[in-house]
């Protein structure tokens, strides 16, 4: 299901989340060559983000929302 970013904060391991509408979190890592989102790693690149819809797993699977972040 996509749902939009809402804002960001980071994980236990210092990673960054990506707060979703539904309440839901999703990691949004860096981590080339796997991985490449540089636009995670600025304050600019996280707010051009805001409002992108992602999909969202947990919700596709019922979860409760998530209690961190």
């Amino acid at each position: 299901m996509k749902q939009p970013i809402t804002g960001f904060y980071r994980d236990p391991d210092g990673d960054w989340v990506a707060r979703l509408a539904c309440g839901h979190g999703q990691h949004v890592r860096h981590r080339p060559p796997f991985i490449n989102r540089p636009w995670v790693t600025t304050a600019e690149g996280r707010r051009g983000r805001l409002g992108v819809c992602l999909d969202c797993l947990k919700c596709d699977r019922g979860e409760p929302v998530d209690t961190s972040g």
